[in-house]
């Protein structure tokens, strides 16, 4: 079984814009706690895509800087505190521009692989993927 590990770097070929894209599509379902949405990326990917130590959080402090997800802290007198977080509006409509450009692009793999021409928006794919 191919399995991808996701960590700063992003190695195996995955960026920061396919963690958002996961981050955000889990968290359109409703508010979890950090640990809980990795285990729910897992889940929806069979075990094949998990977080490592360390990347999860920077990523979900730079989407609340951005103003794509929100935080608020949860847990009674003598509980312990989490940090729960949400989707806002702007966030769900940058999930949903990733998965247009996502379907773009894997639409554009998937013409090269079976060797069809195709037609795509590569400019938006390509600032997807790099960045840029």
């Amino acid at each position: 079984m191919y399995r991808v590990s996701m960590y700063m770097g992003y190695d195996k070929g995955l960026n920061r814009n396919h963690s958002v894209a996961m981050i955000l599509a889990v968290l359109g379902d409703g508010a979890r706690h950090g640990y809980d949405i990795a285990r729910e990326v897992e889940r929806r990917s069979a075990q094949r895509i998990n977080f490592k130590d360390g990347t999860l959080y920077p990523i979900l402090r730079s989407l609340e800087a951005d103003g794509l997800i929100a935080s608020t802290w949860e847990g009674g007198e003598g509980e312990r505190q989490r940090r729960v977080y949400t989707v806002t509006d702007h966030g769900m409509a940058e999930l949903e521009r990733q998965k247009s450009v996502w379907d773009e692009y894997t639409h554009a793999v998937n013409s090269v692989l079976r060797g069809e021409s195709g037609t795509s928006d590569w400019s938006r794919v390509k600032a997807w993927i790099f960045g840029r």
